[in-house]
């Protein structure tokens, strides 16, 4: 219980941290969003959702592989959640909208890695990574479509 529970927290503060960190909590009412943009308020109940699924699935990793098996799985995770964490800033902090295609885009790729490569090992936890896949992708549309209507 302990195990998941400190893999929940630190997914969680990892985007929290990123949050407080590269939020400007006006900067996206006042960009100018396609129709199909999410409200403000929908972000943080979603993310917190991902974060418990993606620490529960590394969890599961963590339990069930080890040795080099672990190791590289961890690896993964650690990369996707490094490209996680940037993106905020990035986006948010730096308002580089462009460069934050790029993180986006690379954490999408980090993302279906970790899902193939969780799937392979522990069936479950690649399956609890396919919400965060599903959603990346389509903040990364979202990261789109601002940038350019943000020219």
């Amino acid at each position: 219980m302990l195990g998941w529970l400190g893999f929940v927290v630190l997914c969680n503060g990892v985007g929290f941290l990123s949050a407080v960190l590269g939020t400007d909590p006006v900067l996206y009412e006042h960009l100018v969003r396609p129709s199909w943009a999410p409200p403000p308020s929908l972000f943080g109940p979603v993310w917190t959702a991902l974060y418990i699924l993606m620490g529960t699935a590394t969890f599961l990793i963590w339990r069930h592989c080890r040795g080099d098996d672990r190791r590289r799985a961890l690896t993964i995770f650690g990369v996707q959640l490094a490209l996680n964490f940037a993106w905020t800033p990035v986006f948010f902090g730096l308002q580089r909208y462009g460069l934050a295609i790029v993180v986006i885009v690379a954490n999408a790729i980090a993302v279906l890695v970790m899902m193939v490569a969780y799937g392979r090992r522990v069936r479950l936890a690649g399956i609890l990574v396919v919400p965060l896949l599903v959603w990346v992708s389509f903040a990364t549309a979202l990261n789109i479509a601002i940038w350019w209507l943000n020219r």
